[in-house]
């Protein structure tokens, strides 16, 4: 099996959006809360008109707000409040199935149980609710909250399947930072079904707890076009840099399942009891996922925001998606992003190679908005890596120079087998996925 890559060959157009559009709003929510401090603020987020918002508790703060060109909003808890509400969830016995975030534009805190939990553990968690307070308020969700390994390549392990994120560098040599939960340290990353062509190794990984990891590439270096990720079709978005998610802020998500996906950041710092362990931090958003999207790339308009975690739901009937923040992760891992001015570490290029994480077989943005800078997704000159070659779509597979027989009949033969294979993996995942 190939599949689409995103290979820059000629510098990107200008963005539909401007990139300080979200940015801007969300630096000045943030900057506001910031001075105001937790105890006479709860919160910021992007309003409908594009304008920063601001929970305030009392009226000199609400003044203050205004002053500085945002919109106030008068609450009743502040984020001292807030934060001790959700430690006191955390301080409770962990019950798997469960998840809890803070909504800053309703300024409460919504506990989230899907359908592993039995009715007991609800009554017990709703009495834990009851006791913090009528702010926290109790919802049930349909599906399970599940980490979304396993599905389709691009890249495999004997861990199971999962997206890559974004290429970063340490300076001397480059990586793909993806899911913590794709796989222990020490995995083994493959780009074929085979095993027969080896893309790396885990030589990082955070799980539970946080949710992120760094696979190093074999040859130290990731190659040209590192800076964009594939979005379907031929398409490619240029990353341009990293950031925080914002509340309210419209975000895209591409992964080598479901492919090109939009949505809403609906909270920030988000905590969910997978199976696995408790992973806190995260950012919960309502673009949907599927299996297989695992470690895959969250963005807006050019800007990396984070890697795919898990959630709820699929991508027909919706669902909820929590990810692991970037900026977080590479802070953590002493790195940082690939981008087209940064270099290639221990490549020394200009363009490194994409992270193969966003490279769904075939996709179409789901809106007119733009979700960065185009790229193009083109050839690539001698001398490029095994990833490229692999997931260069003109690129014939080893097994067809070998084969004989009709070349309708074997790519129908091709994908049939692909297509037995994805449905396949879709049945042994349907009980746990709901």
């Amino acid at each position: 099996m190939v599949t689409q890559a995103a290979m820059a060959s000629e510098p990107p157009q200008a963005p539909a959006t401007p990139l300080s559009t979200a940015g801007t709003a969300g630096e000045t929510g943030s900057a506001l809360t910031a001075k105001l401090g937790t105890a006479r603020s709860a919160g910021s987020w992007i309003g409908a008109d594009g304008r920063p918002v601001v929970a305030v508790t009392d009226a000199k703060a609400a003044r203050e707000v205004r002053q500085a060109g945002a919109e106030p909003k008068r609450v009743g808890h502040s984020m001292n409040e807030l934060k001790s509400a959700t430690a006191t969830l955390r301080s409770a016995p962990r019950v798997a199935g469960t998840a809890w975030a803070v909504d800053y534009r309703t300024n409460r805190v919504v506990v989230r149980a899907d359908s592993t939990v039995s009715s007991g553990d609800w009554t017990k968690m709703t009495q834990v609710a009851s006791r913090i307070g009528d702010f926290v308020t109790m919802e049930r969700s349909k599906g399970t909250f599940t980490t979304r390994l396993n599905g389709a390549q691009p890249i495999l392990s004997t861990s199971g399947r999962c997206s890559a994120g974004f290429n970063v560098t340490n300076g001397q040599r480059d990586f793909i930072l993806t899911a913590g939960h794709c796989g222990p340290t020490g995995s083994i990353w493959f780009a074929d079904n085979q095993g027969d062509k080896q893309l790396g190794a885990t030589v990082n990984s955070n799980f539970p707890g946080a949710d992120f990891s760094l696979v190093q590439y074999d040859s130290g270096k990731a190659g040209a076009g590192a800076d964009v990720v594939a979005v379907g079709g031929g398409k490619g978005v240029r990353i341009t840099g990293a950031g925080d998610a914002t509340v309210g802020q419209r975000v895209f998500r591409s992964g080598s399942t479901s492919g090109l996906h939009d949505g809403q950041v609906t909270a920030l710092n988000a905590t969910v009891n997978y199976p696995e362990g408790t992973v806190t931090g995260l950012i919960e958003t309502n673009v949907c996922a599927e299996p297989g999207d695992s470690g895959g790339p969250l963005f807006s308009e050019g800007v990396a925001l984070g890697v795919t975690s898990g959630g709820s739901g699929d991508c027909t009937s919706g669902g909820t998606t929590f990810f692991q923040p970037l900026t977080k992760a590479m802070a953590a891992l002493n790195v940082r992003l690939i981008t087209s001015g940064a270099g290639a570490g221990a490549g020394g290029g200009q363009n490194p190679s994409p992270a193969p994480s966003a490279a769904p077989q075939s996709t179409v943005a789901p809106s007119a908005a733009a979700p960065g800078s185009s790229a193009p997704v083109s050839g690539i000159a001698e001398g490029r890596t095994l990833l490229a070659r692999l997931t260069d779509t003109r690129n014939v597979g080893p097994g067809l120079l070998i084969m004989a027989g009709s070349l309708i009949a074997l790519f129908a033969a091709r994908y049939i087998r692909s297509e037995q294979e994805r449905r396949a993996y879709q049945r042994y995942y349907s009980a746990t996925w709901g």
